[in-house]
């Protein structure tokens, strides 16, 4: 669901400012970084709920609601190749891509019962 989602976006991002970045942000990279994230959040939802039985869905939201805040800094420090135009709209692309996943989560979690 996140990987659909940021491959959407990418695609009104691009309409809307006409500035491509498939050559740094393309439907490959999207689909694995978001396979790579979900597949994690999964072993971290299965740790926290077996360390901590009763307050591990807590944990784990708070736990991926914070990496997540903080993984905001890994495309505003991304340095882009000279060659690209306007990288100063690099940003506005990615950081909210980074919240997908979590908001996937967020939203499909509650869905299946423990």
């Amino acid at each position: 669901m996140a990987a659909i989602a940021a491959n959407i976006y990418n695609q009104v991002y691009f309409f809307a400012t006409q500035v491509d970045f498939s050559a740094i942000v393309n439907i490959v990279t999207l689909v694995s970084v978001n396979i790579f994230v979900s597949l994690l959040a999964g072993l971290l939802y299965m740790l926290s709920t077996s360390l901590f039985k009763e307050r591990g869905v807590i944990v784990f939201n708070l736990a991926y609601s914070m990496g997540s805040f903080a993984c905001v800094m890994i495309p505003i420090m991304f340095t882009l190749p000279l060659s690209q135009p306007f990288p100063e709209l690099f940003p506005g692309l990615a950081v909210p891509m980074v919240f997908f996943p979590v908001i996937a989560w967020m939203t499909i979690e509650p869905l299946f019962p423990s």
